[in-house]
């Protein structure tokens, strides 16, 4: 609502009403967009390489380095994707009163968590009647929305304070152990909850989600009215590099930041990858370092990238919801064509557990070229359906629920 004073002090009147919109900075939707991409490659490789379900890409006793980096590279994903919720809540701060975004973010993380036991669990296992649930990437989005939703009422000192504490301490914690206990595994301890003869497993403890996206929140403020592009960029640039250079000095010293500490391998690459295989569940100081440093940067160098690919990734970054649920359905829906046709049979699709961990699909999968071919169709598969989504959403922006797609 735009108020007009009158002349006399104190007093004004209301002229007409003018709907408002956050603005869009076309560095953050590349960035989400093309961390959105890297996230199908992930979970292409899940239901279709044959040796996901051999071993862990991360066991360097049993890995090799295309495919120790095929799935590093993805490690950008949920970090960048979780700092960028707390980012674009700020800039929607700029629009909304402060009850107004608690409100939103109250009802968009609750929402994001009934999603999670709901359309995402099917997407994942094809299967509604299991009685298991996993509590992964979108519950954290979820659990951290309602805890921002209380912080935005502190001073921002206080929420930049509280992030930092969060993310830098939290490893501190790593030590401790509560014999499965429920509240600890949704704090700290990746873990199953066993209620009732139903299984939460926990993948996502919240504590260090919270501290990234309070930090994403704070973020915001670098494009606010007081930075331009040129001064956003330098400092971007800056923080960034120390970032990098934070993560490489606490991951040499190898005392803290990571339960996981590298170790010297057969050769200099392995060992090279040894450094770079930091803790994700829950991530660690030096994952969130070493994923949110090279962000930092690529944001600085993208303030002014244009193009096609460019175009092509900022409309994925636009509607990162409506992809996410899509890219699921699509990725699940090809592999079981895929085993079928190659006599697994499609029923051994219809999952209890994660894919990898079904015995029965040893010796299925392709292998790592044959996975990027199948990601690369899947990514363009589903950009004429994002673009649309993406046009009905600004073309409609006055319908509220929308904003939850």
């Amino acid at each position: 609502m735009q108020r007009k004073y009158d002349r006399a002090p104190g007093t004004y009147v209301r002229c007409m009403t003018t709907t408002t919109t956050a603005p869009r900075f076309s560095s953050i939707d590349l960035l989400r967009g093309l961390v959105m991409v890297l996230m199908a490659l992930d979970h292409v490789r899940d239901y279709f390489h044959g040796a996901a379900f051999l071993f862990n890409p991360e066991d360097l006793e049993a890995t090799t380095v295309p495919i120790f980096l095929t799935r590093w590279i993805t490690h950008y994903c949920a970090p960048v994707f979780v700092f960028l919720a707390g980012t674009s809540a700020w800039i929607i701060h700029q629009r909304k009163s402060t009850r107004e975004l608690t409100s939103f973010l109250i009802k968009r993380g609750f929402w994001l968590i009934l999603v999670e036991v709901t359309l995402v669990k099917l997407a994942w296992q094809f299967n509604p009647g299991s009685p298991r649930f996993g509590l992964l990437v979108i519950w954290a989005l979820g659990v951290g929305m309602l805890a921002l939703a209380a912080l935005i009422h502190l001073p921002f000192r206080a929420i930049l304070l509280t992030g930092l504490v969060i993310v830098f301490g939290h490893n501190a914690l790593d030590g401790f152990h509560f014999d499965g206990a429920w509240w600890w595994r949704i704090l700290h301890e990746r873990g199953p909850i066993d209620v009732n003869g139903v299984t939460l497993f926990v993948g996502y403890p919240v504590i260090p989600w919270i501290g990234t996206m309070a930090l994403g929140y704070c973020f915001g403020a670098f494009y606010g009215k007081g930075y331009t592009s040129e001064v956003r960029r330098r400092l971007l640039v800056r923080l960034g590099l120390a970032c990098v250079l934070l993560f490489a000095a606490l991951r040499f010293v190898n005392t803290y930041g990571d339960p996981l500490p590298w170790s010297a391998q057969a050769s200099p690459v392995f060992t090279g990858l040894s450094f770079l295989n930091t803790q994700k569940y829950p991530p660690s100081l030096l994952y969130l370092l070493m994923t949110l440093g090279p962000a930092f940067l690529f944001l600085a160098w993208s303030e002014k990238v244009r193009g096609w690919l460019a175009s092509a990734l900022i409309v994925f970054g636009r509607v990162p919801f409506f992809y996410y649920i899509l890219h699921l359905y699509l990725i699940h829906g090809l592999a079981l064509v895929a085993a079928e046709l190659t006599g697994f049979g499609w029923q051994s699709m219809v999952l209890e557990v994660h894919v990898n961990s079904v015995p029965q699909l040893k010796g299925y999968g392709s292998s790592l070229p044959g996975v990027y071919l199948v990601w690369i169709g899947v990514v363009v598969a589903l950009y004429p359906l994002c673009a649309w989504f993406n046009k009905v959403k600004s073309n409609n922006r006055q319908l509220w629920w929308l904003s939850y797609l």
